[in-house]
């Protein structure tokens, strides 16, 4: 059986070393990009998302280029805090949780995927612009290279669309579905070499009703100073409509265009404002998210990752499904009989929680306990218990767990989708 992968994402080189170890040999990964660079920001690999890059054998050079994150903690914006999120081996989780630059994973996924399958497996510089399906059941791909300068086909029995928010896989499928969807908000992304916070080993997630900074240290390499590097988010909502048909994730803007809006904030431990005034630069884009799909496999095509379900940044959930996706789609064609069938299993198994956690994301994921706090009080707190009852946080916290994006019990089981 051929495979063809659209995208060199960390979905589409997950799946591809997904279905080699379950035993698919010719698999090839097509990629618009003229070659594969380190790019963007942090990322979080949650314990779930870990448990099956182990499972690829990736766990041990995974954590050298990493750092582990053993609780999130959840701050208001005048100091309080509200939630503590324990991820450490001692709250029984038997994989970490890692943070590192997207560069990073990515590199290892790339260079594991060329050991493994070969050094054609990726071929750059191919944008697949649309398919169809021939007579004998196989499928025929159109790829454009040197940004339309040429063009080529490629055919395989099974296609797979990893090439993100604005799929061209998803565009074939499902033709009147339109651009993105702008929530209304904007993010800005950077790095900074900073001392350490929280003891070195937590996300710090802080803001007020309207604004949002998250921060934590993606590797476990310090300077000659002892200063970290240190990943931050910052995002608010912003007037009008003009970015919201931008995608494009690694556009640099100068901090100026948001800084003034987080002028003052300290909470102590760590100064926010200079946090993000000392990056050496910022990126910017639109939060953006697609609806949800009523399906996502057709015949010998499916979809994962942002393709599938791309959702808004909360909870760090989105590098975490695709790697999810790409095992389950492994497991299902390896063991459930023929291709159609094999995939509508791979559908009946993740898009239902996909489609929960999408929606959830837009109304916060388990952020919103820091929107609770500030409608109830504002001004601050001396207990984050005197805001919102023990009961009523711990309900967020099973509600965002029960629909996938983080699963205790499963992070600490093996994995569901080992063939």
């Amino acid at each position: 059986m051929e495979i063809l992968i659209a995208g060199a994402g960390i979905g589409g080189l997950t799946a591809a070393l997904s279905l080699h170890h379950v035993g698919f040999d010719r698999v090839r990964i097509v990629e618009a990009a003229p070659e594969l660079r380190p790019l963007g920001a942090g990322v979080n690999l949650l314990p779930n998302a870990v448990r099956e890059l182990a499972a690829l054998g990736l766990f041990d050079e995974l954590v050298t280029v990493s750092a582990r994150t053993d609780e999130i903690r959840y701050y208001a914006r005048t100091g309080g805090l509200i939630w503590r999120d324990d991820r450490s081996a001692g709250s029984g989780h038997r994989w970490p949780q890692l943070s590192l630059h997207r560069g990073r994973l990515h590199t290892v996924l790339a260079e594991a995927v060329r050991a493994r399958l070969g050094a054609d497996a990726i071929v750059t510089d191919a944008r697949l612009t649309g398919f169809t399906e021939l007579p004998d059941g196989r499928l025929e791909a159109a790829l454009d290279h040197g940004r339309g300068a040429s063009s080529s086909t490629q055919r395989a029995d099974v296609l797979v669309g990893a090439d993100g928010i604005r799929s061209a896989v998803r565009a074939t499928l499902h033709p009147d579905e339109g651009a993105p969807s702008w929530r209304g908000s904007t993010v800005w992304r950077g790095t900074t070499w900073a001392p350490p916070f929280l003891g070195g080993n937590a996300m710090l997630v802080t803001g007020d009703g309207t604004q949002k900074v998250v921060a934590y240290t993606m590797s476990s390499e310090s300077d000659a100073e002892g200063r970290v590097l240190v990943n931050w988010a910052a995002s608010r909502p912003v007037d009008g409509g003009a970015d919201g048909d931008r995608s494009d994730w690694n556009r640099p803007v100068p901090q100026t265009k948001f800084l003034p809006h987080f002028e003052g904030w300290d909470l102590g431990f760590l100064d926010v404002t200079a946090l993000l005034a000392d990056s050496a630069g910022a990126f910017e884009y639109p939060m953006l998210d697609r609806e949800p799909l009523p399906r996502w496999s057709f015949g010998h095509t499916t979809l994962l990752g942002d393709a599938a379900h791309a959702m808004c940044p909360m909870g760090s959930g989105g590098t975490t499904q695709a790697i999810i996706d790409a095992r389950a789609l492994a497991y299902c064609l390896a063991t459930g009989g023929n291709t159609e069938d094999a995939l509508a299993a791979y559908e009946e198994h993740r898009r239902p929680a996909m489609t929960e956690l999408q929606l959830a994301n837009r109304n916060m994921g388990p952020e919103i306990v820091i929107d609770m706090t500030y409608d109830r009080a504002p001004e601050g707190f001396r207990r984050a218990s005197d805001v919102i009852p023990a009961a009523e946080l711990a309900d967020v916290a099973r509600r965002h767990a029960e629909i996938g994006a983080f699963d205790p019990v499963a992070a600490s089981t093996g994995s569901p989708w080992t063939v």
